[in-house]
Order: structure tokens, then C-alpha cells, then sequence
């Protein structure tokens, strides 16, 4: 259900801002859709892990604060995040 090591690495390199960047909201928010996406997969087989619905829900939640931070302080960064992840909003 977690993402690995290198998958993690990987988002990090293409959504960082500079170099050393690893906590920037463009990098969390990668990082939490990955997660997201790998839940959502997770749900398709085991509709009854109710336990697992609480932590994807929690996950939502934390990347729906931080897009709405990113909108906020700058919308360029925002619209080029959505458009790169493939998000709706």
C-alpha cells in the first residue's frame, strides 16, 4: 500500500523545486496522490477494510489543505501541479 523508496525518489526529482527540495507542497502533494492512487486500488479488492477508508480519507483531506494553501499564495504554481497530476480541481 505505501509507495517504495525509489517511486518516492523519483516524485521527489520531478516535482522539486530545487535541488535539495523535498518539502515543498508541489512534492507533498505528488506524494500524497501516489498514496491516494495506491489505496484506491487497494479498495477494488478489500471494499470492507474500513480501517484503511479512515486513513485514505485522512490523506484527502491533508492534500485538499495543501492545494487550497498553493491556490492561495500562488496560483501559477497551483494550475501548473493540477495540470502536471492530472487532478480535477
Amino acid at each position: 500500500m505505501s509507495i517504495t523508496a525509489e517511486r518516492k525518489a523519483e516524485l521527489i526529482k520531478t516535482h522539486a523545486r530545487g535541488d535539495a527540495d523535498t518539502g515543498s507542497a508541489e512534492v507533498q502533494v505528488a506524494i500524497l496522490s501516489e498514496r491516494i492512487a495506491n489505496l484506491t486500488e487497494h479498495f477494488k479488492t478489500h471494499k470492507k477494510d474500513n480501517h484503511s477508508r479512515r486513513g485514505l480519507l485522512k490523506l484527502v483531506s491533508q492534500r485538499r489543505s495543501l492545494l487550497d494553501h498553493l491556490k492561495t499564495s500562488d496560483e501559477s504554481r497551483y494550475q501548473t501541479l493540477i495540470e502536471k497530476l492530472g487532478l480535477r480541481r
